[in-house]
């Protein structure tokens, strides 16, 4: 199992969202905790981050340390031109 540690710069843009989506994206990354098993999970090549979870119109960019069991959610990001 997967600690789940959020950024406040991820927190912050997660609480800039309408409320149903602020909820659907908190049960999508609460899923996470069983990495790499959860669907909508791509590895990112060329790019800050190293994966993102699509949920949605919504992307979550996060890292995972796979030594010792901990993924930090870096951003979330409506998808558009410039998320990746």
């Amino acid at each position: 199992m997967y600690r789940i540690t959020w950024l406040s710069r991820a927190v912050k843009q997660l609480g800039k969202l309408p409320v149903r989506d602020n909820q659907t994206v908190r049960r999508a990354v609460d899923k996470l905790s069983v990495f790499p098993q959860v669907p909508g999970v791509k590895k990112l090549a060329s790019h800050e981050y190293s994966y993102r979870l699509r949920v949605g119109r919504y992307r979550v960019l996060f890292d995972a340390d796979k030594e010792i069991c901990i993924i930090t959610i870096q951003e979330v990001k409506k998808r558009d031109d410039r998320t990746y």
